[in-house]
């Protein structure tokens, strides 16, 4: 296999104390990092000052279900709404890319259209969109409803939901605002389009009231990975987040994403396939390992047993069995779902209720000094198992400082990564094209 001419893209998690769920009881974590700008602003600084794409935030309207036993023993009970904090972000940063999640269950495609435009002019063509479908079925009570959406609907509600926001982006030519001073003509209304869309589930008349988006369209972000969210992201995503921990498994991941692009007419190098990786980094691989084993240590039983259940299901009663015992017997579901594949993981190591949810919580650690970290991105990354990682830093600030200053420049040593920022946009920077508008048959250009 020929090596590649690209170069990777990296991501940076931000999550309050750090990724780690138990991350804010470590003395290396700041406990109370939530809701301090000035935290977030140091982390944006330092993954600016190593050249990363962009910040990442994930979000969720309202809290983790109504488990609030083990919810209180973690810190993602208070977070930023993601698009105020980034807009904040954007005016201490210059080059990083500013990617906000947002709901495509629990907004309406005019309020998300007009909010990411103005992040985008905000800063000066940053700006990207990471598309969910609400998972946690408590979101549906904040937003008068007493059932969620069924999942075929969430996704079916999401494609129609961002193709009304594209369109909505498309309300205005490039240069329709010519705010002629002698004229008296502040813009050229030939060059003004009204969507009028009217689908399935909305009715959108449009134009929007902000000027089009300096990178035409912010980026379109996402994350799928059942068999609908994997079309959702082939057809739509420009940069998509993966959870695969073996190459085999991202490899396969990949291809299918790539090939499933090409079936709509995309080129499958526009789409950047970036799985997440948690780097705990210290001199030595045994200091590095000692320092996982740290934060593991930290996970109270009560949040352990709680992640298993999200993955096995609450119809599985775990109270009243021996922690370091084995799972009791449990069906198979779906064959091929998460399920299915933590209960194979627990037989074919014989691993016990406690080792089971330590593994779960461990996430896809990569434990070692920072050449490890280094060669585990190449690795991958010529393997063709993905484009780049979205960086789960473990707890902050520390560890991205030591990504930033040990890892950033091995990989640049090597010609997997940049120097400097290639242009001003999150678009240059990533190596997508700048989308035409549809209204006035402008074409794609860099």
């Amino acid at each position: 296999m020929p090596r590649r001419t690209d170069q990777l893209k990296l991501g940076a998690f931000l999550a309050n104390s750090g990724h780690h769920v138990a991350a804010w009881r470590h003395p290396l974590a700041q406990a109370d990092a939530s809701q301090d700008f000035e935290h977030f602003k140091h982390i944006a600084e330092t993954a600016e000052r190593g050249k990363l794409d962009a910040l990442f935030i994930a979000d969720v309207v309202g809290l983790w279900g109504h488990h609030y036993d083990a919810l209180s023993r973690t810190a993602r009970a208070e977070h930023f709404e993601p698009l105020t904090l980034m807009a904040a972000l954007a005016a201490v940063t210059e080059h990083i890319g500013l990617i906000a999640t947002a709901t495509t269950t629990y907004n309406e495609p005019y309020h998300i259209a007009r909010k990411f435009a103005s992040l985008d002019h905000l800063s000066k063509g940053r700006a990207a969109w990471n598309v969910v479908t609400s998972v946690v079925s408590d979101e549906a009570w904040n937003f008068g409803r007493e059932q969620h959406v069924e999942h075929g609907d969430r996704y079916q509600r999401a494609e129609e939901f961002v193709e009304v926001v594209k369109g909505l982006w498309d309300s205005w030519d490039d240069d329709a605002f010519v705010r002629d001073k002698d004229s008296g003509v502040y813009f050229d209304v030939q060059r003004l389009h009204t969507l009028n869309h009217r689908g399935e589930h909305f009715s959108v008349r449009g134009p929007l009231n902000v000027a089009r988006a300096p990178q035409g369209h912010p980026v379109l972000v996402q994350a799928g990975a059942s068999e609908a969210g994997r079309t959702l992201a082939a057809r739509i995503a420009e940069v998509i987040f993966a959870s695969s921990s073996e190459v085999p498994a991202a490899q396969a991941f990949y291809r299918d994403i790539k090939q499933r692009a090409a079936a709509f007419g995309r080129d499958p190098d526009t789409v950047k396939i970036l799985p997440g990786v948690t780097p705990f980094i210290a001199d030595t691989r045994e200091q590095a390992q000692a320092l996982f084993e740290e934060f593991q240590a930290l996970i109270d039983p009560v949040l352990g047993l709680r992640l298993l259940a999200d993955t096995l299901g609450d119809d599985i009663d775990l109270s009243g069995h021996d922690l370091d015992g084995p799972l009791p017997p449990t069906p198979a579901g779906q064959r091929g779902s998460r399920r299915d594949k933590v209960l194979e993981l627990a037989r074919s190591e014989n691993l016990s209720i406690r080792q089971l949810y330590l593994r779960l919580a461990g996430g896809n650690p990569v434990i070692g000094t920072a050449e490890d970290v280094a060669d585990t991105f190449e690795a991958w990354f010529e393997a063709r198992a993905c484009d780049g990682f979205n960086v789960f830093f473990p707890y902050f600030p520390g560890a991205i400082d030591t990504f930033v200053d040990q890892v950033i420049p091995l990989l640049q040593q090597r010609g997997l990564f940049r120097l400097n920022y290639e242009g001003q946009t999150l678009r240059e920077n990533l190596g997508l094209p700048r989308p035409g508008n549809r209204f006035s048959d402008v074409g794609a250009r860099p």
